[in-house]
C-alpha cells in the first residue's frame, strides 16, 4: 500500500468514516470535507496523521492542510476509495449554507475573481519581463539602446501585456454568470459588448476623446479595464436569464432566452449599471490610493501586520478587486510588495521554530512549512505551526508590519498580483528586484529573530500541548 493511500484511509477514518462525509474537494494546499457530524471527528488523530500540517473548520468546511502537490496526490487516493468528490465551487455552495451574509458575499467575490487571477498573473509576468528587456543596462549588454527596439516587437509585447485588461469586463462577466447560475458564454458576450470597438474607448475618453451621449445627457463609453460594471451586470444578467428561461417554452428557449438577456442587459449596462458603478469604482480606487499614500510608511506597516489575520478570516478575496484596479489604472501594484512581507514573515517565524526546536516531529513540520511560505503559501506555516503556539504567529505579524513599512518607504511596485516572496521576484524585473529582495530579508529576519528570542521554546511547546 502506498503512503498516500494509507494516509487517505487514515484521514477518512479520523473524520468519522465515509458515512460521515458529505463530499470532499481540494484547493492548492488543503483537503476540504463537508462533514455531517462534527462530533465524530478525531482531531488529534487527524493532526497526528503523516503529512498533515494542521486541520480546522472554516467556511463550513473541515480543512486539512497538506501542502502544495501533496494534497493532489492524497485527494486522488481519497477519490479512488469512493468518497463523494466534487469541485470546489460546488462544495462552496454547500458550505455557504452555514455562513452569514457578509461571509457569503466575500466567498462569492472570491469565486468570481479567483479563476481570473492566473491570466492576470501571466500578464504581470509579461510586464515584468518587458520591463527587464527594456532597461538601458540590459540593452547595453547587447550593444543596443531603447531606440533600437523595433515597433513590431513593442506591438507584440503590448499584445501580451494589454489584452487581459482590455477584455477584463468579458472575463469578469463570464465568471460572474458562471457563479450565479447563468450561461457563461452569454456572460462572455455581454462583457465583450461592454468593450466593443463601436463604443468610444474608455482610456481615450479619459484623455481627449468625447463619449457618446444618449438622450443628450447619458454618457456612453466602452468599459475597458472596468470591473464593477461587468460584475454587477453579470449578477443581474444571470438572474434575468434564469427568470426568462423559466417562462419561455422549451422549444423557443434557445432563441428567446439569449436574445432577451443580451438585449435587456446591454441597454441596462450601458445606460444605468455602467455609469453608476464606474463612478463607485473610481471612489474605491481613490480611497485605496489615499490609504497607500499615507506618509511615513504607515500604510505598509498596517497592511503588512494585519494581512495574515485577514487571510485567516477568509475575507482577503475582497482585495483582489483593489489589486486589479491598481494594475488596470497604473500598470503597477504597490499592495503586492506589502503583502509579500506579511507572507515572508510567517515563513521566517516558522523557520525559527523549526531550527530551534528539539522535537523531531515539530521540526519535520515547521521547516517544510516555512519553505511553503517562501513559495507564497502560508497556510501550512500559520495553521500547522505559528498559530498553534500563538507567539510565533504574533512575531510573524510584527515582521510583516516591519517589512511592509520598508516596502512603503522604498515605493516598491510590482507589475502583477497573486504571487509573492520567491515566485514574486518575477514581478519586479522592472528594476526594483534588489529593493524587493531587501524587503523580504527585512520581513523574514525580523520575524525570525523575534521568534527565536521571544516567541518559541520547547518549554512553551509542552505548556501548549498539555494545556
Amino acid at each position: 500500500m502506498s503512503d498516500n493511500k494509507k494516509i487517505a484511509k487514515e484521514l477518512i477514518e479520523a473524520v468519522g468514516g465515509r458515512e460521515n462525509i458529505h463530499s470532499v474537494a481540494h484547493c492548492a494546499t488543503r483537503l476540504r470535507f463537508i462533514i455531517h457530524d462534527k462530533e465524530k471527528i478525531d482531531q488529534e488523530r487527524v493532526e497526528n496523521t503523516d503529512k498533515v500540517k494542521g486541520a480546522f473548520f472554516n467556511s463550513g468546511q473541515y480543512q486539512i492542510i497538506l501542502g502544495t502537490g501533496t494534497v493532489n496526490r492524497i485527494y486522488e487516493e481519497v477519490d479512488k476509495l469512493g468518497i463523494n468528490s466534487t469541485d470546489k465551487s460546488e462544495q462552496s455552495k454547500e458550505a455557504a449554507k452555514e455562513k452569514n451574509t457578509f461571509q457569503r458575499a466575500i466567498r462569492t467575490l472570491g469565486d468570481v475573481f479567483v479563476p481570473i487571477i492566473p491570466v492576470l498573473v501571466a500578464t504581470g509576468l509579461f510586464m515584468g519581463l518587458r520591463g527587464l528587456v527594456m532597461q538601458e543596462q540590459i540593452l547595453a549588454l547587447f550593444g543596443m539602446t531603447p531606440a533600437d527596439i523595433s515597433e513590431n516587437f513593442l506591438l507584440f509585447t503590448e499584445i501580451l501585456t494589454d489584452t487581459a485588461f482590455i477584455f477584463l469586463p468579458a472575463l469578469v462577466a463570464w465568471s460572474t454568470f458562471r457563479v450565479f447560475g447563468g450561461t457563461p458564454i452569454i456572460g462572455l458576450v455581454l462583457g465583450l459588448m461592454l468593450v466593443s470597438p463601436a463604443l468610444p474607448n474608455a482610456w481615450e475618453v479619459a484623455t481627449e476623446a468625447e463619449p457618446l451621449y444618449f438622450l443628450g445627457f447619458i454618457p456612453v463609453v466602452g468599459y475597458q479595464g472596468a470591473v464593477l460594471p461587468a460584475f454587477f451586470a453579470g449578477i443581474i444578467g444571470a438572474k434575468l436569464e434564469r427568470a426568462i428561461r423559466k417562462r419561455v417554452p422549451e422549444a423557443l428557449d434557445l432563441i428567446i432566452t439569449p436574445f432577451l438577456t443580451l438585449l435587456v442587459m446591454i441597454a441596462a449596462a450601458l445606460f444605468i449599471i455602467g455609469p453608476i458603478f464606474h463612478t463607485v469604482e473610481e471612489y474605491i480606487l481613490q480611497g485605496t490610493l489615499f490609504v497607500l499614500d499615507l506618509p511615513f510608511g504607515i500604510a505598509g506597516f498596517l497592511i503588512g501586520a494585519l494581512n495574515q489575520i485577514i487571510v485567516i478570516t477568509g475575507v482577503h478575496h475582497i482585495f483582489n478587486l483593489l489589486e486589479i484596479q491598481l494594475l488596470e489604472k497604473f500598470g503597477n501594484n504597490p499592495y503586492n510588495a506589502i503583502v509579500t512581507s506579511a507572507v515572508a514573515a510567517q515563513g521566517g517565524a516558522a523557520l525559527a521554530v523549526g531550527l530551534k526546536t528539539k522535537s523531531k516531529k515539530l521540526k519535520a513540520l515547521a521547516l517544510p512549512s516555512s519553505l511553503s511560505a517562501f513559495l507564497g503559501i502560508t497556510e501550512p506555516a500559520i495553521f500547522g505551526v505559528n498559530l498553534r503556539y500563538v507567539t510565533p504567529f504574533v512575531m510573524g505579524l510584527i515582521g510583516g508590519g516591519v517589512g511592509g513599512f520598508a516596502a512603503s518607504l522604498l515605493g516598491i511596485k510590482g507589475t502583477g498580483m497573486a504571487i509573492t516572496v520567491i515566485p514574486g521576484t518575477l514581478l519586479y524585473l522592472n528594476g526594483q528586484i534588489l529593493q524587493y529582495i531587501l524587503v523580504n530579508i527585512i520581513a523574514i529576519g525580523t520575524a525570525f529573530v523575534l521568534t527565536w528570542l521571544f516567541g518559541y521554546s520547547d518549554k512553551k511547546l509542552k505548556d501548549v500541548e498539555t494545556a
